[in-house]
């Protein structure tokens, strides 16, 4: 079975984006975009809400040729990449993606037992959706140095305790990575 991970940058207070929905505040500097250059490829699939898709699509097809090659790498690794689109409301995706329009738990259920690869949720909304179902493995925060006092949390409002066992923690000057598996 695939393992599915959840990975974003978070702010000190668990926020993945400020209130008005930026998230200037977590750019990586080369030591972690590489490290996420890295990690992206051992990704088989990507999951992405629709407001996930649409802001990596604005950007990263259309990296110019005078961009870092950090960021012509990483601009090339997005767009070959398999990725799967959750939306009810865009009626076409392309780079590489396919849309889903309907019922998202059983679409990612019906991925994860269709091999023993990696699988990553990217999207806070569609990681809320999945999570109650059990279906994350996997969460891997990036602990950016600021304070946001509100925005879209990393973790929604739960009905049960998740049990979960720290795996590592990794070190970057501009992050903490904490990576915890579900028990």
């Amino acid at each position: 079975m695939r393992k599915l991970i959840y990975g974003f940058s978070v702010s000190l207070d668990g926020y993945i984006n400020d209130r008005e929905g930026s998230i200037d505040w977590s750019d990586p500097d080369d030591e972690l975009h590489q490290f996420h250059n890295d990690r992206y490829r051992v990704i088989e699939i990507s999951l992405h809400g629709r407001r996930l898709y649409e802001l990596m699509a604005e950007y990263w097809p259309h990296v110019p040729a005078d961009a870092p090659p950090i960021q012509r790498e990483f601009a090339g690794l997005w767009t070959e990449k398999p990725k799967v689109v959750f939306s009810r409301t865009l009626t076409e995706v392309h780079w590489n993606s396919t849309l889903v329009s309907e019922n998202a738990v059983e679409e990612v259920r019906r991925l994860k037992a269709g091999g023993d690869g990696v699988l990553e949720v990217g999207g806070a909304s569609l990681a809320a959706a999945l999570l109650p179902h059990g279906l994350i493995d996997e969460y891997q925060m990036f602990v950016m140095p600021v304070v946001l006092g509100g925005g879209t949390p990393f973790f929604p409002s739960l009905d049960q305790r998740i049990r979960l066992r720290l795996a590592e923690t990794k070190h970057f000057n501009s992050a903490t990575m904490l990576r915890y598996l579900v028990e």
